[in-house]
């Protein structure tokens, strides 16, 4: 069977390539402003009046800011990946530079047990659901080891 192509469940909003994946962001040319998703009509901040932007691969790691455990199956285009629906984890990370909070899915294997406000986390990509000739993919957060004692 010939190997499924992997392609991004949304285009745009971040880089499958490589070990390094990103998230694709806009920063104002005005303010500094950093957006996720981009940015291409107006400046996020309210004090700043600036329509032009530069597309920047935002931080690859942040703090867990919030989390909560998704016990529902969320609507389409929502696709399950297991029946019956299994729980999971979702954090708001703040990113390391641009102290921009950005929701996330964890990775498969991580709880809201696991989960504590500040710890570190990187964005990895991981499949998000199959279909017989893709594997589409998502951005989620994977707890960075640290190695200092819990």
């Amino acid at each position: 069977m010939p190997a499924k192509t992997r392609v991004p469940a949304v285009e745009g909003w971040f880089t499958t390539e490589g070990d390094e994946p990103a998230l694709l962001g806009t920063r104002c040319r005005s303010c500094g402003t950093y957006a996720f998703p981009r940015e291409s009509y107006f400046c996020k901040n309210p004090a700043c009046d600036g329509r032009e932007f530069d597309d920047v691969a935002l931080s690859r790691r942040g703090r867990v800011w919030s989390f909560t455990n998704n016990c529902y199956q969320p609507p389409p285009p929502f696709v399950p990946t297991s029946d019956p629906f299994e729980p999971f984890a979702i954090a708001a990370v703040e990113l390391a530079d641009e102290q921009l909070v950005v929701l996330g899915q964890m990775v498969p294997g991580t709880s809201v047990d696991d989960l504590k406000a500040g710890m570190d986390v990187e964005l990895v990509v991981d499949t998000l659901f199959e279909d017989d000739e893709h594997e589409y993919l998502v951005w989620k957060w994977r707890l960075v080891e640290t190695g200092a004692p819990a």
